[in-house]
């Protein structure tokens, strides 16, 4: 897979702007934007660093600004092979302005299979990036979104999530109902603030 030419689909606003807004959106919702800020570099190449070298479709779930959306792009993720799906509709109006060679989706992580289905990736996705706020969350909508996540997922494939705790972000009883195993793959200790990298997979595969 050749590395694209990220200039040929991005229009990166002023990092100035990108920080403003998330700093506004996590304001406006502290439970479900995780941090004040957006990733730092560590922790976009522990992330990145995660995904299969034979990695071809990839949804990222929960873009912000889009700092891991930009690096999957420079990581070789073809445009028309990146499905990015946000649910605040500030967040995707400025992905939608960042990147508009991409298929961005403003809907819920809880509906992948139908947004998946609604892209056109019937062959499976390779991976799934998540900057999605898991600690925040109910027990039950971390069920809802992990069991959509695999019913996409190749097999053998794996959800790439990072977290602010030293903890897998998904409770050990939640995994194991769900048949699911959480490594920690990655720390990123110069990150704002410092956090880890996980990897959750099937038991089966």
């Amino acid at each position: 897979m050749s590395e694209q030419d990220s200039s040929s689909v991005s229009t990166a606003p002023p990092n100035q702007v990108a920080a403003w807004t998330f700093f506004l959106q996590w304001a406006k919702h502290p439970l479900t934007t995780a941090s004040m800020v957006p990733s730092g570099r560590q922790l976009t190449r522990q992330m990145m660093r995660q995904l299969p070298a034979d990695a071809r479709h990839v949804v990222e779930l929960g873009a912000g600004t889009g700092v891991f959306t930009q690096a999957l792009i420079e990581h070789g993720i073809a445009p028309e092979d990146l499905l990015v799906v946000e649910l605040n509709p500030e967040f995707h109006g400025l992905l939608c302005r960042r990147f508009p060679a991409l298929e961005i989706i403003n809907g819920d992580a809880r509906d992948l299979q139908a947004i998946v289905a609604r892209a056109g990736m019937d062959a499976g996705v390779d991976a799934v990036v998540s900057g999605l706020g898991f600690l925040a969350m109910p027990r039950e909508i971390q069920k809802q979104i992990l069991e959509a996540v695999f019913a996409v997922l190749g097999k053998g494939r794996s959800l790439i999530q990072f977290t602010y705790g030293p903890k897998a972000p998904i409770p050990q009883d939640l995994l194991e109902e769900l048949g699911l195993t959480a490594t920690r793959v990655g720390f990123a200790p110069l990150n704002l603030p410092p956090a880890f990298v996980y990897k959750l997979s099937r038991r089966a595969d």
